[in-house]
């Protein structure tokens, strides 16, 4: 008994520490930047939305502004977007956002709902829509920074917004998971399932792989008790659910300390699904199982986005960024504009490659030269194809492509010789390398949207949409507001919605750049959330 008394003061007393440690944290950046600390600042926002009491519905309003990490969630039932929230950097400030937009998909309008009471301003958080009551909005989680990002703040609060009332409501419900952003969320037989994320408070940033459900019934949390080999925790990852009520995780992204405390980036290609007992009727009994994936995969990559198709039969995934290391052994971000779709029977995962026009590899079979120069076909789907396709990717990656150079890869496999024909459309302003169409064996000049991660992806009404994101050029960085559609049924090109304005758009350098990054992230690598 006297040893675990001891145990219990020794950690109040780490506690007491820590918590003295991150007042003092607060008292210094207050004193360097002349802020208050960042939990006041977003209670003295949320009290500021209390006040409004009108609501305000504004029709043909000018389209949302330049940001990224926003959600963009397709209506139940009407033929609409709902983009809410989301951040803008320009080098020397960030911005958050807490406004509700909807976009009619029909007419092609932007509308916006100015509600009284709502979130505060926030991005990298998630949002889930469902039919029940009128139709509600439910979001979860994510972050606020101070405008020169030396303060970050993580929520774990729970939003409502109601259609039928066009209010918000926040949920007081214990038990849930804790601040985080950069987490996952889903709907499945009346319940949010919450997976990862990760919350970084100055002094250590932690990821997670809890898993937590919502009931919207009885308005409750659970931790759902899970069996099987788990993930590793990471943030940034996709999740979507199967028609038969399983969910996928595939891939993510996470920090490990080395020696000397410094940091190094992990980003994950791997897959897992969550299966619910069968024989459980409470929800909170699951098991992790690993999904073997085949096909015309994704390059290693963070920050892509998902959609996911009516009835959950295909799920599709646009862009993302991969840290490679340049001549100098310093990282740069390599973004992508390619469009892959997967399928997901079993605990096998089929992957097709399209570019706005069909997907490469959608076909059951495919056809290779022999070396001795003639046709050979052989099944689409098998692990030969992984691996060649697996090979001209990493051919790829290799490449110093140019605008309008196509290039012709040639990989040698066995017995066999695998040619594939590429051209690239590189973003207006971006250097190039940039948006690199791996793999492709389409040499027609389709247009394609440029290079991004952070952006929203939905689909609705047969078309998928995109919007926003955010795009590397050197340094710079910089926050999209274009917007597009393809029509996933024919997958003949990307139609244009919005136009970019990047070579418009302006770029602020900061004195302290250098310093700040060293300070805020000594690997270098870039968290996509």
């Amino acid at each position: 008994m006297g040893k675990k008394d001891k145990a219990k003061k020794k950690g109040k007393g780490a506690e007491k520490t820590a918590e003295k440690t991150a007042k003092k944290l607060v008292a210094k950046l207050k004193k360097e930047t002349g802020e208050d600390d960042i939990e006041s600042i977003v209670k003295a926002i949320e009290a500021e939305e209390k006040k409004r009491q009108e609501v305000k519905e504004l029709h043909k309003v000018d389209p949302p502004s330049h940001r990224a990490n926003f959600s963009l969630t397709p209506h139940a039932d009407n033929p609409e977007l709902i983009l809410f929230g989301g951040e803008f950097y320009n080098g020397q400030k960030t911005i958050l956002f807490n406004d509700l937009f909807l976009f009619n998909t029909k007419r092609r309008e932007w509308s916006q709902i100015v509600s009284p009471g709502g979130p505060p301003p926030r991005c990298s958080h998630q949002a889930v829509m469902t039919s029940q009551n009128g139709g509600q909005l439910w979001i979860f989680g994510g972050e606020y920074a101070s405008p020169n990002e030396t303060q970050f703040y993580h929520y774990k609060d729970l939003w409502c917004f109601h259609f039928s009332s066009k209010r918000w409501e926040k949920i007081s419900a214990t038990g849930g998971p804790s601040s985080r952003s950069g987490h996952r969320m889903v709907l499945t037989k009346k319940h949010l399932i919450i997976f990862g994320g990760f919350h970084d408070n100055l002094r250590e940033c932690k990821y997670f792989n809890d898993v937590y459900a919502f009931d919207l019934d009885n308005l409750k949390w659970k931790k759902l008790d899970v069996s099987g080999a788990s993930p590793a925790p990471r943030s940034a990852c996709n999740m979507f659910v199967l028609p038969d009520g399983r969910i996928v995780v595939f891939a993510g992204y996470a920090k490990e300390k080395g020696k000397k405390d410094s940091e190094s980036g992990i980003t994950y290609s791997d897959m897992f699904v969550l299966t619910p007992d069968k024989h459980d009727t409470t929800m909170t009994k699951w098991k992790w199982n690993t999904v073997k994936q085949v096909g015309y995969r994704p390059s290693t990559r963070t920050g892509m986005s998902v959609a996911v198709a009516p009835n959950s039969v295909k799920i599709f995934l646009f862009g993302g960024v991969q840290d490679v290391k340049d001549e100098d052994e310093d990282l740069e971000g390599n973004f992508f504009n390619d469009l892959y779709s997967v399928q997901v029977e079993n605990e096998r995962a089929t992957w097709h490659k399209g570019n706005g026009k069909k997907d490469v590899g959608a076909g059951k079979r495919r056809r290779r030269k022999s070396a001795e120069g003639q046709d050979d076909v052989e099944d689409g789907d098998d692990e030969a194809q992984q691996e060649d396709a697996k090979a001209i990717d990493d051919k790829l990656s290799d490449l110093n492509l140019k605008e309008d150079e196509p290039k012709t890869v040639t990989v040698e496999e066995g017995a066999f010789t695998i040619t594939s024909t590429i051209g690239i459309q590189e973003a207006e302003g971006s250097s190039a390398g940039h948006g690199t169409s791996s793999g492709s064996e389409n040499t027609s000049k389709a247009f394609i949207p440029p290079p991004r991660f952070g952006s929203g992806l939905a689909v609705k009404q047969g078309d998928l949409f995109m919007f926003g994101g955010v795009m590397e050029d050197g340094d710079k960085q910089y926050t999209l507001k274009d917007f597009y559609s393809l029509d996933i049924h024919k997958f003949d090109e990307w139609q244009t919605i919005i136009e970019s304005d990047l070579k418009s758009m302006e770029w602020f350098e900061s004195d302290s750049d250098s310093d700040e990054d060293e300070d805020s992230d000594e690997s270098g690598e870039m968290d996509t959330d």
